[in-house]
């Protein structure tokens, strides 16, 4: 059975060799030099080596002791980071909340959310933006961005909180003028509605459950850079489009839309929260997401 070690020790330990003096040591931590002298004996006792050399002078580390050191500064430091970042999540959320969306994915799950977190936490204020092209965290003017599809930058803090489903569309109108589609390959003499924010808008590759896999040269015949303004467009009855399922799940339900080649599927996309490089996050950070990933839950349980 593995010995029990009293790790409250460490600090004592940690703060005579930071001082070098068993008197600055406890001046530091409050107690008196006995309490200082009698735990660091008792330590030496437990682990059955001597840690610190004792003159009149001065008290400096042994080799063993500067081993040791070396481990217990960084578990302390690990610790006074744990509670910070326990003081943090358990904190009232106060200040204004500074986050970027997407405009698809921020207009129709984040602002909810944000008007949620609002009602509970009304000291908070938000300033939200929605755009589509990625904001710069490094700056510090933001405090999260949640970010749609697939990441690419590494320097950042992420965090996976949902996933999507990338869907071929159409309106019922339309499909009613076109012939029918039942392959990949038929995708290729209908109308197809870009979404100019991408890079390739207009190639996609298609995989269905027997491992095939189909690229096709969508026809386009519309370019948008906005996703909602390119659902409309497909409502009235432009053609075709990929658009992400938690843009289009209502109108899937009500049959406005259709989902096309529903046996064929689209490479999936994730959502994230993106955080600038600190160590610590806010409370309102911290309660804001906590709120989005409930909501984002919600959505994909629907």
């Amino acid at each position: 059975m593995t010995k029990g070690y009293n790790l409250n020790r460490l600090a004592y330990f940690a703060a005579v060799v930071e001082t070098g003096s068993f008197t600055r040591a406890a001046e530091r931590l409050k107690v008196t030099k006995a309490v200082v002298s009698s735990q660091i004996t008792q330590l030496e006792q437990e682990i059955q080596a001597t840690l610190l050399i004792r003159s009149t002078r001065k008290v400096s580390a042994t080799e063993a002791g500067e081993i040791f050191y070396a481990r217990c500064a960084t578990i302390l430091s690990e610790a006074e980071e744990a509670f910070q970042e326990l003081s943090q999540m358990t904190a009232v959320p106060t200040g204004t909340l500074r986050l970027t969306a997407p405009n698809d994915y921020g207009t129709a799950i984040v602002t909810p959310v944000v008007a949620a977190f609002r009602r509970q936490y009304p000291s908070c204020k938000v300033d939200f933006h929605l755009g589509e092209s990625r904001s710069d965290l490094m700056t510090g003017e933001l405090d999260l961005a949640i970010r749609v599809g697939w990441l690419t930058d590494s320097a950042l803090q992420a965090r996976k909180i949902g996933g999507f489903r990338q869907v071929l569309v159409g309106g019922s109108d339309y499909l009613s003028r076109v012939p029918e589609i039942n392959h990949p390959d038929d995708l290729q003499t209908v109308d197809f509605v870009s979404n100019a924010m991408m890079t390739e808008p207009d190639i996609w590759r298609f995989a269905n459950a027997k491992g095939d896999d189909v690229t096709v040269q969508m026809q386009n015949t519309f370019s948008i850079d906005s996703t909602p303004a390119l659902l409309e467009a497909v409502k009235a009855g432009a053609g075709l489009a990929v658009l992400p399922d938690y843009l289009v799940q209502d109108q899937l339900q009500t049959g406005n839309l259709q989902i096309i080649l529903p046996g064929w599927s689209l490479r999936d996309g994730g959502i994230y929260t993106v955080y600038p490089p600190s160590r610590f996050r806010p409370a309102k950070v911290t309660a804001f997401v906590s709120m989005l990933i409930v909501a984002e839950k919600a959505r994909i349980s629907r």
